[in-house]
């Protein structure tokens, strides 16, 4: 079993360090992560300049680009093999509901997906968390689930964990992305010349965190566990659109 690890939180991380460590008991585990913390990246790619890639002394290398660089350098260029699976994290903080639109965790993982291979994003609920080992067993232990039992087909699982010690866990869940509130406004500062700058603000509180979205199930210290797809289209939409294209003289 070959997997390539990957994360958003940079190749120094606390986080990705657990993980590599809890599946390269398991299986062999190269790791291509961020040269520096690319949190927020979501599915970008760097296309005006080289990739550089170095391998630091923990054995991890790491890229001068996104976490979707990572992943799609390793594998359509790096590496011999293609991996039999991509894990992405652990991240520290949640990627629930809308969150998954901009996550670099969620991306690396969604990358190996597109390129063919079954792939898990794995996050800690909290910004700090205190138990990333909690997060690390949760992997491996679905890392074994998928060796004993292949899918019939790639997947993408985006499994967020509750920041507790992995005996005060609930269980796993399998869930539907929740939704949060709109972000906080951004945050007005200036810089030293006086210039004004602008920080992004804080992502929205949970709005759809009913029973079976990844929001409940963690807030009950559950393993929330959402299977994600790329397609995009609004398929309840596709009649309409063309009603009011038609109704306007549109060609179609």
């Amino acid at each position: 079993m070959r997997i390539l690890l990957s994360n958003d939180d940079g190749y120094f991380a606390p986080g990705l360090a657990c993980l590599a460590q809890h599946l390269a008991a398991i299986a062999e585990v190269t790791v291509v992560a961020p040269e520096r913390d690319r949190s927020g990246a979501s599915n970008s790619l760097t296309l005006n300049r080289p990739l550089n890639l170095r391998k630091a002394s923990s054995g991890f290398y790491y890229v001068d680009g996104t976490p979707t660089d990572c992943v799609h350098l390793a594998v359509t260029g790096m590496l011999d093999t293609q991996p039999d699976m991509v894990v992405s994290g652990i991240n520290a903080g949640a990627n629930m509901g809308d969150d998954t639109i901009y996550s670099g965790t969620v991306a690396a993982a969604t990358e190996g997906f597109l390129l063919g291979i079954p792939a898990i994003a794995v996050s800690m609920v909290r910004h700090d968390p205190a138990h990333y080992d909690t997060a690390g067993r949760v992997a491996a232990e679905l890392v074994r689930r998928f060796m004993a039992e292949t899918a019939p087909k790639p997947w993408l699982l985006n499994v967020n964990v509750p920041d507790v010690p992995y005996e005060q866990l609930q269980g796993m869940q399998v869930t539907r992305l929740g939704k949060r509130h709109k972000a906080e406004p951004v945050i007005k500062s200036s810089n030293p010349h006086g210039q004004p700058v602008y920080w992004v603000g804080a992502a929205g509180k949970a709005q759809d965190a009913g029973e079976g979205t990844d929001f409940h199930a963690t807030s009950q210290d559950r393993v929330s566990i959402t299977p994600l797809q790329i397609d995009l289209t609004q398929y309840s939409q596709l009649d309409a659109v063309r009603s009011w294209l038609s109704a306007g003289g549109g060609r179609q």
